[in-house]
């Protein structure tokens, strides 16, 4: 039997959480932050995704706030009962003067799962944001799934960035060919945006074998990367975010 379930975190600049809403498989807590941030950490309360479960997760950070949202674990998309596509839509609005830290664990995209995942972004001119995604294409000695991903950012109700990727059964030839991914079975992102990349942009510049850093028109800077597992891949964007956000 497949579910629906929408959890809520809504962080005011006094440090509070006026809601912090849990939903089926989607449980938060409130954990400890090391810096000024409110920290929200996502904790998988069930097996989720299942094929044609439809879950959602909405943040606001209202102006002036500072929120972190970390998770316990990876999210690991599962072949369910139901033929259909699970869904994964993640809703995040970041006000004037606030910043946010999206920094989730891994998806891993389970053989025989089909999971589409979307996550659209909203920010005041002034909002700082910092976005880490990262799919792991196949368990251990397994096939991929199939995935398909779509991150959307508008920066003052402008496109920043809005990019669309599919990996494993049903993707467009040579997702997994010598020009594409090749042997690598982990892919990932991260996204700085910050108004003081307009008067100092990024330069752009590779990181390891399979990764470019590159400016973005907004003001904003993305990192790109595949490696060949989990490790590998999360090493390079953590040097990433520290080149990005020494600042912060």
């Amino acid at each position: 039997m497949s579910l629906a379930a929408t959890a809520r975190i809504t962080a005011a600049a006094d440090g509070s959480l006026p809601v912090l809403e849990s939903d089926g498989p989607l449980a938060l807590r409130r954990t400890r932050a090391a810096g000024p941030y409110a920290r929200v950490t996502v904790v998988g309360a069930m097996s989720a995704p299942l094929g044609g479960d439809r879950l959602a997760l909405r943040a606001d950070v209202r102006d002036g706030a500072r929120l972190l949202v970390d998770a316990a674990a990876a999210t690991v998309a599962l072949p369910g009962r139901s033929a259909a596509p699970a869904t994964y839509d993640v809703t995040l609005t970041v006000g004037a003067d606030a910043e946010l830290r999206w920094l989730p664990e891994q998806l891993v995209s389970a053989a025989g799962s089909t999971l589409s995942m979307r996550t659209t972004v909203e920010l005041a001119p002034t909002a700082r944001l910092v976005l880490r995604e990262e799919q792991i294409l196949g368990r251990h000695g397994e096939p991929s799934g199939t995935l398909a991903t779509r991150l959307t950012v508008r920066r003052a109700g402008r496109p920043l960035l809005d990019q669309e990727l599919r990996y494993g059964p049903g993707a467009p030839a040579g997702w997994d060919g010598p020009a594409v991914l090749a042997d690598c079975r982990a892919t990932g992102q991260l996204l700085v945006v910050d108004a003081g990349f307009a008067d100092k942009p990024v330069e752009a510049r590779l990181l390891g074998e399979h990764a470019v850093l590159a400016p973005l028109a907004g003001p904003a800077a993305l990192l790109t990367a595949a490696a060949p597992d989990a490790l590998a891949l999360r090493r390079v964007l953590d040097e990433a975010l520290g080149l990005l956000t020494c600042p912060w």
